[in-house]
């Protein structure tokens, strides 16, 4: 980023003596936007960094509730001029102050005069020292990155020492002269006091040479009880002599600091050294045999053969078996045990084991696919002892098949992330429990605890150790827990903010690409003793981003936390530097994030401390500062987080983990650290991509520091450098990608013409498309763009292959044609567009780490036949069956796709088809299924998925905003923050099995179109969540009947209400496989970050209240949807006064006007009696009526044949 000094020449500052109050330095061209509706009036004006150009600026101009931007350009000379057309000649000026002076004066080529500017808002970050909440004891030491003992120079002579009252002397000869120079630079734009600085330094010479005296006589002291600050002393030492001017007194100060910390802890470390020196006795390693061997052993596992209860009653009882795993030999023995203890086995191949399947509703069982004489195949369940188990035999087995695979290169590796705050303490001798990740919560089997991992990567704050020290102690401990050497291929520090990535030997040629980079968050963002280091490569042909932070503490300090997270989110350089239009969190396959992120518990202490007794955690999470803020978008949007399940990570006593230290005594009064889970792990990956989280979680042993260290493991997929396969004719077809329309929708108030840029590794370089021919706007706030065909270009990838191609990606990014800034960038998986016929997508689109609106379209890629062959990939190999009751039990990938917002519709129509029959044992598990699913792999039953902005009607039409208030909106305008997202298939649960409807959805694109550029109306739904329709049984209103906006259109006709979530079921810790990952709160959270205004909710409708009928208002309560958890999320009204054919697929449509819900339908009928087993079956919208047969009436408890005989005869009039 320019900074504001860029295009400066001649040493003249482009922002001239002192930046004006109209220039803001790194605000984002949504901040400015929002800053100027605020301003809301003609000629208001603002100038800032510009986003796409280094040392450029951007001249914002609010005109009729547009704003315009303008760049202003450096020249080779340094003089900065507006951008003009071709032709004009610019104006040139030295200044930024002598520009907008001209254009202060009317007539001068803007769209309106430059009347009223818009000042920055002050901050009041300058005297945080971060140091309040107890956490940091010590102020910031400075970087050590190096070991090596330099000695120190000779004293420099104190010729100018003043004498004992020398400081009293200067100052008075200070402010009578020096201090006039000093204000007068200070006129002149200066940001120093160069002869204040003098005199300290001046007055302090005695004190330096003291300290250095005293230094070097506790060195010897230090290298032999303290070998960790005997470096130290050292550097402090070499760094005083050969430093001076402003850095001299700074370095004065922490050369004060190190020794008041070496003479109060010197005495304690060399008690303990010699208590350890004469506990030891000389002893030898152990023998090999007793250490961890490369080799894995064989491990048996108890199980029992899940068999129903038909073949119960033939067997008599359930039969034990016993699963021995040979890794090394290849091999799985199935033994049973037969009557006087005889045993019966048989032994497979890995070949011949086709298919592991995990149950979603036992979490415990496992089904397993053996390849059986004349390629038939069997099918056997086994329940294991424990889910621990379960995972523990899945992962010996991938390791089998991988480790007897034919392939060359991995399909899969495993990753271990562990994160801790040190507290400026040296980590004990042992730290094997980190690494071996036990300890409390989500925790490996030991079974398999002790397997190496291809990937360890640690982060640590406060780490008072140099860094190759460190490292080295890691390489030790991996070695002494694996027996293998692994290699650090990054290491990179930033004061005591370290990361370090280390390797498994064999896949040291398979990484390249290394880039590292840092950022420093602490005061007025200068310091580094808050701040990020990051990391990043490619492994193979995919590529990774860590990054590890320490974020500002303190309890009331979420702001500040946030604005930490986007300002590293933005600044971090890591990746492909092609990418630089695309933060950071979309240039990688997978990136992770971890550290110490300081978000606390907005919760009173004791009740903390009874909720932690009690091992309670849930009601602590919806508490959990940083949870909220993902609720809200504000931070980490679209990241995952395996759940929770270990106590709080901070602040422990320490040398226990028994006691929270929660008060603390400062010079500013007691301060209150409440227990928080500080220590934290998340992740974001491209769509389509397999990474499953396998554990999360805290040690209990390691007790140094007041922060327990924190470790996840993943299992994350990976793909291989493709080579073309030889053979294929010289005259073979090309792959390409072809798009017929894409629409968007910005949050911008600008309206500019955009293009689109799209990039990927499988292209040769970035492309661009034309600008848009279509563009609207419904609201002051938003403004819709659109493509035909005529305007993208065709793309054509590297390599043709399906197999490669299957596994890239492509990124978009739309941009405006007046600034070349940015409005919003995506991601889109190229497996689900593959095909023939063209596919849909929908997603949002973010920037600088914030959610800015939508995109959709329609898109194919075409492979060539003679190129469509491919293969199974390792973590492919292991399915979930999520539907073990109901439909075939097919394969379904173990996926978690974090921010997939888009499904191909062939997919879907072929699983809404093949939804058989459930049984009753299946109704009955639905709800435990749901509860005993964990987080990672359930987003589908996340009900916050319904709170969508990108596809929440209401984030086309809420006119107005943020120029009035809530009170002046007009309630017919609002639809309901809960209704379905615009996806949404308008199906019963999948888990429940009953029968659906397919959305409404035409083969290709034979749904006439008005437009080449809009999308058809039939635009495919993604699945519906199924908690999102778990929840209506419960509900005391029916379902709304789902609906898509027509873009063209801006009022939304009315839908029966909404079934309100479950209070305190809004956030998400984690995302999984193929679900909408969506966390917004609607377009009214978009409006509260617009205007700052706080909107009042109406009353909320009492549960007991009947639905009301079509076109009647209902209570409004817009707090539900910004608030965690939502309180009382009541429907908002929706007025009815669109015909009947506006609506998406009406002519298709079975309902009448005069009944909007099954109830109703039913109450006409007299058979009201049977709403809630109908509503419990799925039966909850009137459309899918026409699908009902007399089984399915049976099911939901309609077993009188002359009720049937009135319902069936009416559902079929109202479907003819």
């Amino acid at each position: 980023m320019a900074g504001g000094g860029g295009g400066s020449g001649g040493g003249v500052s482009p922002l001239g003596p002192a930046p004006p109050m109209w220039y803001h330095r790194d605000l984002s061209r949504a901040a400015a936007e929002e800053l100027l509706a605020r301003a809301g009036r003609d000629g208001s004006f603002l100038v800032r960094d510009s986003e796409s150009v280094n040392g450029a600026y951007a001249l914002c101009v609010l005109f009729q509730k547009h704003v315009h931007t303008y760049r202003i350009l450096p020249d080779e000379d340094g003089f900065l001029a507006v951008q003009t057309s071709q032709g004009v000649q610019p104006k040139r000026f030295k200044t930024l102050p002598e520009l907008v002076s001209l254009y202060l004066q009317p007539s001068q080529g803007l769209v309106t005069t430059l009347l009223y500017h818009v000042d920055r808002e002050e901050t009041a970050f300058s005297d945080d020292r971060d140091y309040s909440d107890g956490e940091d004891e010590k102020p910031p030491l400075p970087p050590r990155s190096a070991s090596t003992y330099t000695p120190p120079g000779p004293e420099t002579p104190t010729d100018s020492a003043p004498a004992a009252n020398g400081l009293s002397t200067i100052s008075h000869e200070y402010l009578k002269g020096s201090y006039a120079l000093d204000l007068e630079a200070v006129k002149q734009g200066a940001g120093s006091l160069p002869h204040l600085n003098k005199t300290l330094v001046a007055s302090c010479k005695r004190l330096n040479g003291e300290v250095d005296k005293v230094l070097s006589g506790l060195e010897i002291l230090s290298k032999v009880f303290d070998q960790q600050s005997a470096f130290m002393v050292s550097k402090m030492i070499q760094q005083s002599v050969n430093q001076g001017g402003d850095q001299e007194l700074e370095n004065l100060v922490t050369k004060l600091a190190i020794l008041k910390d070496l003479l109060s802890s010197i005495e304690k470390k060399a008690l303990k050294a010699l208590q350890d020196m004469s506990l030891s006795s000389p002893c030898s390693l152990p023998p090999l045999s007793m250490r961890h061997s490369k080799a894995i052993p064989v491990q048996a596992f108890e199980v029992k053969l899940d068999v129903y209860l038909a073949e119960l009653t033939k067997i008599g009882k359930s039969q034990k078996y016993t699963l021995s795993v040979d890794v090394e030999g290849g091999r799985l023995v199935v033994m049973k045990k037969v009557k006087d203890s005889q045993e019966d086995w048989t032994t497979f191949t890995h070949d011949k084991i086709r298919q592991l399947i995990k149950s979603q509703r036992v979490q415990n069982k496992l089904g397993i696919v053996f390849e059986k004489e004349k390629e038939k195949n069997q099918r056997k369940d086994f329940i294991f002892a424990s889910a621990k188990k379960r995972e523990a035999f899945c992962q010996l087995l991938q390791l089998m098949k991988n480790k007897h695979s034919n392939q060359d290169e991995p399909d899969m590796i495993s990753i271990f992330i562990g994160t801790w705050n040190m507290g400026s303490v040296p980590a004990p001798k042992s730290q094997a429990s980190w690494v071996l990740c036990r300890g409390l919560g989500k925790t490996l089997d030991e079974i398999t605890v002790t397997i190496p991992h291809d990937l360890y990567v640690f982060g640590s704050q406060e780490n008072s150790v140099c860094d190759r020290e460190w490292v080295e102690s890691l390489r030790a401990m991996l070695k002494e827990q694996t027996e293998l050497d692994y290699k650090p291929i990054a290491v990179q520090t930033l004061w005591n903010i370290k990361i370090a990535v280390l390797v498994k030997p064999e896949h040291e040629n398979r990484i390249s690409h290394v880039g590292m980079s840092s950022v420093k968050t602490g005061i007025a963002n200068t310091l580094g003793n808050k701040g990020a280091v990051g990391v990043s490569f490619m492994f193979n042909g995919t590529s990774f981003g860590f990054v590890n932070c320490h974020l500002t503490s303190g309890n009331e300090k979420i702001a500040r936390r946030n604005q930490n997270y986007l300002d590293i989110l933005r600044l971090l350089s890591l990746g492909d530097k092609q990418l630089s239009s695309f933060d950071i969190s979309l240039r990688f396959t997978h990136l992770f994030w971890l550290g110490d992120l300081n978000y606390r518990l907005d919760m009173d202490i004791q009740e903390i401390l009874n909720y932690i007794n009690r091992k309670e955690f849930e009601p602590l999470l919806k508490v959990d500062q940083l949870n909220l803020e993902r609720e809200k978008n504000k931070v980490f949007l679209r990241f995952g987080e395996e759940e929770i399940s270990f106590p709080p990570t901070y602040r422990y006593e320490r040398g226990s983990r028994d006691t929270y230290v929660w008060q603390k005594q400062k010079a500013t009064g007691m301060r209150t650290n409440v227990p928080s889970w500080c220590d934290r792990i998340l992740w974001k990956s491209y769509p389509e991509t397999h990474i499953v989280c396998n554990s999360y979680g805290c040690t209990d042993d390691i007790v140094t520091s007041d922060h327990s260290p924190v470790f996840a493991t993943f299992e994350v997929g990976v793909t291989s450098q493709f080579v073309s396969k030889k053979g294929l004719p010289k005259s073979s077809e090309q792959a390409y990608i072809e798009f017929e329309s894409i629409e968007a929708i910005v949050k911008t108030a600008s309206r500019t013409k955009f293009f689109i840029e799209f990039y990927s590794t499988c292209l040769e370089e970035f492309k661009k498309s034309y600008e848009n021919d279509s563009q609207s706007s419904d609201n002051v706030n938003f403004l819709r763009v659109g493509w035909s065909n005529k305007q993208l270009t065709t793309l054509k990838p590297l390599l043709s292959e399906i197999e490669y191609l299957q596994d890239q990606h492509l990124l978009l990014t739309v941009k405006s044609l007046d600034g070349y800034e940015s409005y919003g960038e995506c991601v889109l998986a190229l497996k689900s567009m593959i095909g023939s016929t063209s596919q849909q997508f929908h997603t949002y689109l973010s920037h600088r780490g914030e959610e800015t609106g939508n995109i959709r379209g329609s898109m194919r890629v075409r492979v060539p036949s003679e190129r469509m062959g491919t293969r199974e990939r390792l973590y492919e190999w292991i399915s979930v069956d999520k539907d073990e009751t109901g439909g075939p039990k097919g394969k379904s990938n173990l996926v978690s796709r974090v921010g997939h917002e888009y499904v191909k519709p062939s997919v879907l129509r072929k699983q809404l088809g093949e939804l058989g029959k459930v049984s009753e044992e299946g109704e009955r598990t639905i709800k435990e299924e749901t509860a005993a699913r964990p987080k990672q792999e359930a987003p589908d039953s996340d009900p916050s998925i319904c709170k969508n902005s990108y596809n929440n009607p209401a984030y086309y039409i809420l006119e107005g905003v943020p120029n009035q208030s809530a009170a002046a909106l007009s309630p017919e305008l609002l639809p309901s923050p809960t209704s379905p997202n615009s996806q949404v298939a308008k199906a019963p649960p999948t888990s429940a099995g009953a029968r659906t409807k397919p959305p409404y959805v035409a083969s290709g694109s034979s749904h006439p179109r008005s437009t080449l550029n809009r999308p058809p109306p039939d635009f495919p739904p993604p699945p519906l969540p199924k908690g999102a329709l778990e929840m209506v049984a419960e509900a005391p209103f029916s379902k709304p009947r789902p609906l898509y906006p027509d873009l063209a259109e801006v009022r939304i006709p009315a839908a029966s209400p909404a079934a309100p979530p479950a209070l305190g079921e809004g956030f998400r810790r984690g995302v999984g496989p193929g679900a909408l990952d969506d966390q917004s709160c609607s377009v009214l959270q978009m409006a509260k970050t617009l205007s700052e205004s706080e909107f009042t909710g109406q009353p909320p409708r009492t549960p007991s209240a009947p639905p009301p009928l079509r076109g009647q208002p209902m209570g409004l309560c817009l707090d539900a949807c910004r608030t965690f958890p939502p309180r009382n999320a009541i429907t908002e009204s929706i007025a009815e006064d669109m015909p009947e054919e506006a609506l998406w697929g009406s002519s298709s449509s079975s309902l009448s006007v005069g009944e909007s819900s099954v109830g109703e339908w039913l109450q006409r009928l007299g058979l009201e009696r049977y709403e809630q087993g109908l509503l419990h079956n799925g039966w909850d919208d009137l459309e899918f009526l026409s699908d009902i047969t007399e089984e399915d009436l049976e099911e939901a408890g309609v077993l009188d044949p002359a009720d049937k005989e009135i319902a069936l005869p009416f559902v079929l009039s109202k479907n003819t």
